[in-house]
């Protein structure tokens, strides 16, 4: 006869320690209801992940226990259900990262975390004590280990729960997404849990959380390394699992898989509809320009939260020409949102006669253009400040690398749908958009001439991006390597990029990290993102040596 487990894919929120609690216990309904002996959930369910400097008040984590001590006694009402948390766990004096198991309000054990992972977006070194003395319990036979995330990176974790008799490894997960994180999830299953004979089931966090994206993606194997089952990716599920007695896990459902474009989008939506509502604003704000950056936004936007809370903008200037009117105009209406019309010509003039006695005898330059996309950054945050709505920036990473952007007139907002999208992603983001569903006109949501035509910001005459950039290709292919893989100047002029090329991109990427550092928090879809993987000084004279040979 075999035995259920349920895995509680949840949406936790970070500090929501009564509201994750309420989640859990709903999971902990549906497991009773699905006569399960076992309910897993995610890495820090109770508190959120990650929870940062919240662990070094002790009002936090007095709370916290409080709490758990209250889904224990609840446990009570759920007879003989066994429910492992994730919370951080006061002892001695430390606090650790911590999984309780407890049944019919009973504490079975506690698992302390014994791998914390200080590398790119993870700094648990800050807060928690290692631990990683083993956990075991028996439900019905069947005899269950406890590890949480990145013990599995490690072969110690898996090893110490099997040499304790475990059959079936338990891993509570807040495993961040990026790009095809799940084939790297996989494999690090079949290598240091699948192949010391034990079965493994994965419970991974979902929802967003600032920069952060969770995409779910739980999923249960046996020894053999096959893919037993596997909830959705991106929402909220639950996976229900039959175990036999053997620790075998019986097939079962299997979510489909997903492009690397559809990963990517669906991480931006559901990444700005945590953002916007936990944050609590009650919609977006975007300024609509007619080209490709805000028209992938928006959709995302509306995919995100509903036509109904969002309001776009078109603030035209002498330089917008009528066919970024009409794109907008038709993207726009292509998504059912209403679309608001301010002229900025009005504004620019009188800011042109206040500053005249300063500029006198002054060539024009980039500070009118910059000027020009200011005055839209005002016009946008005074909307946002009437409405509570929040304003949607829609700079990609590849312009915010090299600073082809403008602090506080398009940078100004309060979150940056695009800021881990390189150009070309955008464009094929976009692609998919508008194969994936048409617009409510039936017209395609991002029109062709938005797609084929060059990027312009529009900020003088007959200006394209690429007047001042190298061609989109070529400066993606470089900030790939040098961004977010971290290869040094000597490995890309060894892979055949023109030194001229290289300098021009890399004395650019330093030279903006001031303006980077100000840039509004976006959601991480690549290994390295700007942010809290890339941490540069400000201030910095070391160049490497191959730009001097």
């Amino acid at each position: 006869m075999s035995l259920q487990v349920l895995v509680a894919q949840v949406n936790a929120t970070v500090g929501d320690v009564t509201g994750n609690s309420d989640k859990i216990k709903a999971a902990a309904r549906r497991a009773v209801a699905s006569s399960a002996s076992v309910l897993l959930t995610p890495e820090l369910s109770l508190v959120g992940y990650p929870p940062e400097d919240l662990i070094l008040r002790p009002a936090f984590l007095r709370r916290s226990q409080e709490v758990l001590d209250e889904l224990v006694e609840t446990s009570k009402s759920w007879p003989g259900l066994a429910v492992i948390v994730g919370h951080p766990r006061v002892h001695n004096g430390h606090v650790f990262n911590a999984a309780t198991v407890f049944r019919d309000g009973v504490v079975l054990g506690v698992y302390g975390k014994l791998e914390l992972p200080n590398y790119a977006v993870f700094d648990e070194q800050r807060y928690f004590q290692a631990d990683g003395a083993p956990l075991v319990f028996e439900a019905q036979g069947v005899r269950f280990g406890v590890n949480i995330c990145e013990d599995i990176w490690f072969p110690r974790g898996p090893a110490m729960a099997k040499a304790e008799g475990a059959q079936v490894l338990l891993v509570l997960n807040a495993s961040p997404f990026h790009l095809q994180k799940d084939i790297e999830r996989q494999d690090v299953v079949r290598r240091h849990i699948n192949d010391k004979g034990l079965a493994a089931v994965m419970c991974n966090l979902v929802g967003g959380q600032d920069e952060l994206i969770f995409d779910g993606d739980s999923f249960a194997s046996n020894p053999d390394g096959g893919l037993a089952a596997r909830a959705r990716r991106f929402v909220e599920d639950d996976l229900l699992l039959s175990i036999s007695a053997e620790g075998l896990i019986e097939p079962g459902l299997i979510a489909a898989d997903l492009s690397p474009d559809a990963q990517a989008y669906e991480a931006l939506v559901l990444g700005t509809r945590d953002y916007v509502h936990k944050n609590g604003f009650k919609g977006g704000i975007i300024g609509l320009s007619g080209g490709i950056d805000s028209a992938l936004t928006l959709a995302i936007a509306v995919d995100a939260l509903g036509a109904d809370q969002i309001t776009a903008v078109m603030m035209p200037s002498a330089y917008t020409a009528p066919m970024s009117l009409e794109d907008a105009k038709a993207c726009a209406g292509a998504l059912g949102v209403s679309l608001q019309e301010i002229p900025i010509s009005p504004a620019y003039a009188a800011f042109e006669a206040s500053l005249a006695p300063l500029f006198e005898g002054l060539a024009a330059d980039t500070t009118e253009e910059n000027l020009q996309s200011r005055i839209r950054g005002v016009l946008l945050m005074a909307i946002s400040n009437k409405t509570g709505r929040l304003v949607l920036t829609t700079g990609n990473k590849s312009e915010l690398a090299v600073g082809y952007c403008t602090l506080y007139g398009d940078m100004a907002g309060g979150y940056a749908v695009l800021k881990d999208l390189l150009k070309r992603q955008v464009y094929s983001l976009s692609r998919m958009r508008n194969q994936r569903c048409p617009g409510s006109n039936g017209q395609p949501v991002i029109a062709d001439r938005i797609l084929s035509r060059p990027p312009s910001a529009e900020l003088r005459p007959d200006q394209t991006d690429q007047d001042s950039l190298p061609p989109y290709d070529q400066l993606d292919d470089v900030l790939h390597r040098f961004v977010e893989h971290g290869h040094s100047v000597a490995e890309l002029l060894e892979a055949g990029f023109r030194r001229e090329l290289l300098s021009q991109v890399i004395r650019l990427v330093r030279s903006n990290e001031y303006k980077r550092r100000q840039a509004a928090p976006g959601p991480r879809i690549s290994k390295r993102a700007f942010g809290r993987d890339w941490r540069f000084p400000i201030t910095n004279r070391f160049t490497e040596k191959e730009f001097f040979q």
